[in-house]
């Protein structure tokens, strides 16, 4: 999929700050994260505005895993690891 996207922004729609610091995080194969989020992450965006949260995906050394984490509120977050979890 080559270089994951990373987000240095706070989208208006999650809020405050406060909601971005207890991501819920868990794993998924790298080749995965195309099928789910589009050629280079092109649908990123879309899910991040209708989910309410801030993903962000880092690749894990020594391994075709790479880590999601979902960041916003509490309800929303945890809507969206459940939403993504069976797909991926």
């Amino acid at each position: 999929m080559g270089k994951l996207p990373e987000r240095n922004d706070i989208p208006p729609w999650v809020g405050t700050p406060e909601v971005l610091t207890e991501p819920r995080v868990f794993q998924v194969q790298t080749g995965l994260l195309e099928a789910v989020f589009g050629p280079d992450g092109s649908r990123i965006p879309f899910v991040e505005e209708v989910s309410k949260v801030i993903l962000q995906m880092k690749g894990l050394e020594a391994s075709d895993l790479a880590e999601v984490m979902v960041s916003g509120s509490y309800l929303f977050k945890f809507q969206t690891k459940w939403m993504l979890q069976p797909v991926a």
